[in-house]
């Protein structure tokens, strides 16, 4: 791992074996969560961290402060559902407080938003991504399960109540389940200047919703597709940066921007940032990988500062260059609750 040149500070850019320079944390607060899709996380018999084995916000903290320390500069909270976390606004006011990172993000099913989004905002967080995957409300509940579309379009409402800006929502399509309502919420960006993604089925995990992940995949083409017949043709847009995961688009006339989100059938690993951070905390060095290294407990060790920067350090530099999937091989000991996407 080299270093990329100065930072803004006293920090240096810090890059993988690959040359592909690392400065965007992905980091899940808790793997409970309020729904139960039926691509992510079964019904019955889910084995959560428990709450003591959750890093806390102080220990958050800490490990935001050794990123910035290496030129990371955003960070996005994630899940499980991160909003179950009643300290999470504590967890993105101390980020912001500890380690300067300012660009802290988060990605919810929505649900709990009207009710604490206020407080998030005002701790820090500056941009949502919500995840809704139909907007027929039987098939919302069939693929999503435990919840209403009513309630996730509540949250939806909230984030534009707040005023970040765009309206982020992501689906994930699923073949039998929703592969036809990806017209329908593209739609939403013809007359709403609003971000809709559609990203391709992982196949990873383990139990009963790896038999979905690994069989119900919908490529972006067949996706693109569908949507191009029912609305008309999608205009490829520049990329804002190289490492952007989604390939935008936009519909004739449209207000908004179609995005499409390929692990798949078009990896986008060769230009990744990103380093996850497991909500039992370990650094997961790529989504579809197993490879790990535990941070948690350094920390509750009575590790440094310069501890923890040298873990995630060496993280950085054990990322491999890409997923293995074209081999048959994935992740087999975590499923994506676990992880955070």
């Amino acid at each position: 791992m080299s270093a990329a040149g100065a930072g803004n500070g006293s920090f240096t850019l810090v890059q993988d074996g690959f040359g592909r320079t690392i400065d965007y944390l992905r980091i899940s607060v808790i793997d409970h969560c309020n729904l139960r899709c039926v691509y992510c996380m079964p019904l019955r018999g889910v084995r959560m961290t428990p709450g003591a084995d959750l890093l806390t916000p102080g220990e958050i903290a800490r490990v935001a402060r050794a990123a910035a320390a290496l030129g990371f500069r955003k960070v996005r909270l994630t899940g499980g559902e991160p909003t179950l976390r009643a300290d999470l606004a504590e967890i993105i006011r101390r980020i912001v407080a500890e380690s300067g990172i300012t660009d802290v993000s988060l990605t919810t099913n929505g649900i709990l938003l009207p009710r604490v989004l206020p407080d998030l905002v005002a701790a820090g967080l500056r941009r949502v991504n919500l995840h809704i995957d139909s907007l027929n409300a039987e098939r919302f509940s069939r693929v999503m399960r435990l919840g209403s579309l009513a309630d996730a379009w509540a949250g939806v409402e909230a984030v534009e109540r707040a005023g970040l800006f765009p309206v982020k929502i992501n689906c994930v399509v699923t073949r039998g389940f929703n592969e036809y309502d990806v017209v329908e919420l593209a739609a939403l960006t013809l007359s709403r200047d609003w971000h809709v993604r559609f990203i391709e089925l992982m196949p990873f995990g383990v139990g009963e919703c790896a038999q979905v992940a690994r069989t119900a995949l919908v490529p972006t083409a067949e996706t693109m597709a569908r949507i191009e017949a029912a609305l008309g043709r999608l205009t490829p847009m520049p990329a804002a940066s190289a490492a952007d995961e989604s390939r935008n688009f936009r519909l004739p006339a449209a207000a908004g921007v179609v995005g499409f989100i390929s692990p798949v059938s078009e990896p986008y690993c060769d230009a990744c940032n990103r380093m996850r951070l497991t909500a039992d905390g370990r650094f997961h060095f790529c989504l579809l990988h197993d490879d790990e290294l535990d941070v948690r407990g350094v920390l509750r060790a009575g590790g440094s500062q310069a501890d923890v920067e040298r873990i995630l350090r060496a993280a950085v530099a054990a990322k491999p260059v890409g997923h293995a999937l074209a081999r048959g091989e994935s992740t087999r000991t975590r499923d994506m609750v676990q992880i955070g996407g």
